[in-house]
This record gives C-alpha cells, sequence and structure tokens, in this order.
C-alpha cells in the first residue's frame, strides 16, 4: 500500500511541476509578446514627433500672393512672422511639413503682385535690422547664405514643361540719396543675381553692364544693364534634397551647388555692381501667370551671415 501511494504522489509531483512549467512558458511568453507590443509602441510615438526647419526668421520678412487691405501684396514682417504657424494669414502660403522637416512655401499667379513685376511669390527677404528695409549691404562688407532645400511640387505648362521657380536671388537697392539724385520714385533696383529650378536643373542669372565704360550715377539706372546668357549647373536635383551656397566678396560672387560645383563671377560687370546695397532673397518666386499653375518649395535649412 505504501509503495502504492508513493507512485501516487510521484505521479502527481510531476504532473504538478509539468502544469507549473507550463503556466511559466505561458506567462513569460506573454511577458515577452506584451515587451514586443511596448517597443512597437515606442517606435511609433518615436515616428510621430514633429520635424522642424533649422531656419531662424528673426531677420526675414515675408510676401505671399494674397492682397493685404490695400490692395498691395502682402508682406509680414519680424516679429510678426514668428508666429507664422499660427497666423491665418500665413498659413496656406508658409507653414512646416512636420514629416520632413521643411519649411513649405506655396506660390501661384494671383493679384498679388508687388511693385516692378508681373508675377507672385511667397518669398522671405533679408532684413539685417528686424522690421526695416532701410540696412542692407554691399559686396565690399561681404555676405553668405546658403540653404538646404527641394522643389515640392510644381506644375507643368501647355508643352509638358514644368514651370520655373526662383528659389534665390541677391537684389540690389538705392540708397535714399542715390534715388533722389537719379530722380527716381522708389529705391528699387536690378537683382544682380536670380537662381531657378527650371526642368530639374539649377539655372543661374546675372547682370551684365550695356556699356562698360558707364561710371558714377550712370550704373544707378536700372536700364544701364542687361540680363547674362545664364549658366546651367550640369548637376540635375530633380525633387531631391539639394544645398545651394551664395559667396560675395568685393568685385566677386560665388555660386556653389551640393558644396561640389562652382561657378565665379569676378568680372568688370560685378566690380562695377559695387556702387549698390542689396539683400538676400529666398522662397518660391513662382515665374508663370498660367491658369491653374502653382509650386510649393520645401526649405530644410537657411543661414545668412555677413
Amino acid at each position: 500500500m505504501k509503495k502504492k501511494l508513493k507512485s501516487l504522489f510521484s505521479i502527481l509531483l510531476i504532473a504538478f511541476i509539468s502544469v507549473n512549467a507550463t503556466c511559466q512558458d505561458k506567462a513569460s511568453s506573454a511577458t515577452d509578446s506584451g515587451s514586443k507590443i511596448e517597443k512597437k509602441a515606442r517606435k511609433k510615438k518615436k515616428k510621430k514627433r514633429y520635424k522642424l526647419p533649422n531656419i531662424d526668421l528673426s531677420h526675414w520678412s515675408v510676401t505671399t500672393p494674397e492682397l493685404n487691405k490695400k490692395g498691395s501684396a502682402m508682406n509680414i514682417q519680424p516679429p510678426e512672422i514668428l508666429n507664422y504657424a499660427t497666423d491665418e494669414r500665413l498659413l496656406p502660403y508658409m507653414y512646416n511639413d512636420s514629416t520632413s522637416g521643411a519649411l513649405v512655401f506655396y506660390s501661384f499667379p494671383s493679384a498679388a503682385k508687388t511693385a516692378n513685376t508681373k508675377y507672385t511669390r511667397c518669398e522671405l527677404r533679408e532684413q539685417m535690422v528686424p522690421g526695416s528695409n532701410k540696412v542692407n549691404w554691399t559686396f565690399a562688407q561681404g555676405a553668405k547664405m546658403k540653404g538646404k532645400l527641394a522643389m515640392g511640387e510644381v506644375s507643368k505648362d501647355s508643352n509638358g514643361k514644368y514651370h520655373r521657380v526662383i528659389i534665390m536671388q541677391i537684389h540690389g537697392i538705392l540708397t535714399d540719396e542715390q534715388r533722389d539724385l537719379i530722380g527716381q520714385k522708389d529705391n528699387n533696383a536690378p537683382p544682380i543675381l536670380k537662381i531657378y529650378w527650371q526642368d530639374g536643373k539649377i539655372r543661374v542669372k546675372t547682370k551684365i553692364l550695356k556699356n562698360l565704360d558707364a561710371t558714377g550715377n550712370e550704373l544707378l539706372h536700372e536700364d544701364a544693364w542687361d540680363d547674362d546668357h545664364g549658366f546651367n549647373f550640369e548637376q540635375e536635383v530633380g525633387f531631391g534634397k539639394f544645398t545651394l551656397e551664395v559667396k560675395v566678396s568685393d568685385g566677386e560672387m560665388v555660386v556653389i551647388l551640393n558644396e561640389s560645383e562652382y561657378k565665379v563671377y569676378d568680372s568688370i560687370h560685378i566690380r562695377k555692381w559695387g556702387i549698390f546695397e542689396n539683400y538676400f532673397k529666398a522662397g518660391n518666386y513662382f515665374q508663370s501667370r498660367d491658369e491653374g499653375a502653382y509650386a510649393k518649395v520645401k526649405y530644410y535649412e537657411l543661414d545668412v551671415s555677413h
């Protein structure tokens, strides 16, 4: 009888150990499964984190394709521009793409044109003194602008070609004294540099003198200058990210694409341009009046130094 009880006890003990081991395995499996779910949840949270562009807007104003109450193109200056993410005037035209970390500039043909132009824009204008357009810089003083950007979306014309977009500029400006000397009604001067996104490539246009012997006040008139034939960089950027850098110094202007391809301007035209003050522009100056046309330019980084 004792032997039978011992055998029965042994069988029950083995059964208990087996069931307990199975329960532990299931518990361990459940724990592992729960751990995996938690890890996945954490990964999802990480993926949902917002990315923001690396751009300080405290020294920029922006012009949009919308009319203001006075019937001219809307312009928002610092410090108001710093609230672009919640400013209803800017929300349709200048906003964050939080998945890619870009600041998007959206433009299309509208009635909101600026003086001396026929196209519309959502474009930044450098202000060395926030809120003022009176303080600018000369080539002799030197300046540098560098951006990381990409074409987001752009429409096509009736021939199936993408519409052109100016993505960077150096614009000339007359001082009040220069304006009065030549009897001009405003301070406008030509842009010495326009950089285009055109059919997936980067094209550069600059100004040249019509008369190389022109001096002094003759240089201040807009009709003293003409467009050059332009220059196309060999690299194709398409809709991918690329870097553009513009460096100016006394008598020289250099444009650099992706830190590997350079275009240097150091002719008499650039040297004589030194008479002007200048400011940088960046964004989306859309070069079409076609119905239904539009473009979106993405800026990830933008930095200016003097």
